[in-house]
């Protein structure tokens, strides 16, 4: 007996699509603000920093490069509780994501730092300008500039990687797709349709990275 299709039984429950496209946006919305910006920091750090800070910050970047992301995941949320340490799945997933992202921006961004000229640290420091001023001022925007299209991909990789939160019962749109699937029994309408979901967040996610970019780098590129 040939295969029946019923997508009307998946979309039955949009109420709950919608609930875990939303968790998924506000992983992705956090986890790529608090990525990126520890990003710039240990970058800062591998470069510019202070030598004794170098060591730990190598470290965790290559602890969070070099192991899966539902081992991070699943120490955030179980290994830490024994060490007095609770969060909730959502504190949880957005802790993990953004220390995954941290771990593999800051490689992107140090790239982008280590390409830029000698000649305007020299042109910072004859203003009389500080390190850390002439980091901020006058390298991590053409920094940055560099590395966008890297940094960008880097976010989306990480936003797709957010399904295995759904692990810890982060209630997102793999979550979603679980429990639709756990109620109708159609895995293959309830997966069909969660891929397309993905994809076009993807591509969401994508063109508004690039729209941030030429917005926020339109001076340097001049």
């Amino acid at each position: 007996m040939a295969y029946q299709f019923d997508f009307a039984s998946v979309f039955d429950y949009t109420p709950v699509l919608v609930k875990g496209i939303g968790v998924t946006v506000e992983l992705i919305a956090f986890g790529a603000v608090a990525g990126v910006a520890l990003g710039i920091g240990c970058a800062w750090a591998r470069t510019q920093g202070p030598r004794w800070l170098r060591p730990p910050v190598t470290a965790y970047v290559e602890a969070i490069r070099n192991t899966p992301f539902l081992i991070q995941l699943f120490f955030v949320f179980f290994g830490l509780p024994s060490l007095g340490v609770q969060f909730s799945e959502m504190q949880a997933a957005c802790l993990a994501m953004a220390l995954n992202l941290g771990a593999y921006s800051a490689e992107i961004i140090r790239a982008g730092i280590d390409a830029t000229p000698k000649g305007q640290y020299e042109a910072g420091a004859s203003l009389a300008m500080t390190r850390w001023q002439v980091f901020r001022h006058v390298v991590l925007k053409p920094a940055l500039a560099r590395i966008w299209p890297a940094l960008s991909s880097q976010i989306v990789i990480v936003m797709l990687g957010s399904a295995v939160c759904s692990q810890i019962a982060a209630e997102d749109l793999t979550f979603a797709a679980n429990f639709i699937q756990s109620r109708n029994f159609r895995a293959f309408e309830v997966y069909f349709v969660t891929t397309g979901i993905y994809l076009v967040l993807a591509v969401l996610l994508r063109q508004l990275l690039r729209m941030t970019g030429k917005r926020l780098f339109r001076r340097a590129a001049r």
